[in-house]
């Protein structure tokens, strides 16, 4: 065989391939989108005070940061399972249960489950105390005091049935303190929250069963108001 006639072949045979991956690729739904798998940050590593805190106990850590990598696994999954989806999920999409439905509602809680422990454990392990500088002046402005912005906080971590969060909304140009009652929700749009306290039983049922006013107690004598501030701070206002 002629080289020229073996390159032929060898070209024909390459593009018959490209012909069926494309062929394969339309019948899953189109092309690959791209993906990167999130990894879970290292606290161990990055905030190794957390497990020095008085009256948030290393177990209670050991198992929260478990759940906290059990969101980054399950988005991972989620998305490959997005990435995956063929023309019939696409073409069968529907409110009351679809496929693309389940797994775009599980994302929001994945995401919301990595986002909300990241910024809890990212401000834990500190001094307590009160905020300052440009912080306290916007909670002054925004609530009349640090006293009345406290009591609203508790009392919204109280209420709550998984997380308060303390956020800035961009439109509005002031804090506000938002409930949640699960990884997703209530969303506030334009909004970026800069503190979030998680009431869930498994942040503190190990060490105060039932007495969540107790884990309040220990998680603001435990609270890193530089690492708050500086979230506030990033927002550039």
């Amino acid at each position: 065989m002629k080289r020229r006639e073996f390159l032929k072949i060898i070209a024909i045979s390459s593009l018959l391939t490209l012909i069926k991956v494309n062929t394969l690729e339309a019948k899953k739904g189109g092309k690959k989108m791209p993906f990167t798998e999130y990894k879970a940050k290292n606290y161990k590593e990055i905030r190794p005070q957390l497990w020095n805190m008085d009256g948030i106990s290393q177990k209670t850590m050991d198992e929260h940061i478990k759940l906290y990598e059990g969101y980054v696994s399950k988005y991972n999954e989620a998305m490959k399972l997005l990435e995956n989806l063929s023309d019939d999920d696409y073409t069968k999409a529907n409110p009351t249960y679809s496929t693309i439905r389940s797994i775009k509602v599980d994302i929001t809680r994945a995401i919301g489950g990595i986002k909300n422990h990241e910024l809890y454990f990212e401000h834990l392990g500190g001094k307590g105390g009160k905020p300052e500088g440009k912080l306290l002046e916007q909670i002054e402005k925004d609530f009349g005091n640090y006293e009345r912005f406290l009591k609203e906080l508790r009392a919204t971590a109280m209420a709550a049935r998984g997380w308060a969060w303390v956020s800035y909304d961009h439109n509005f140009k002031r804090l506000f303190i938002a409930i949640g009652d699960e990884q997703n929700t209530f969303p506030i749009w334009n909004s970026t929250p800069i503190l979030g306290i998680d009431v869930f039983e498994h942040a503190y049922f190990i060490d105060y069963g039932t007495a969540r006013a107790k884990y309040l107690d220990a998680f603001f004598q435990n609270l890193d108001w530089k690492a708050v501030e500086k979230n506030f701070e990033s927002l550039k206002i």
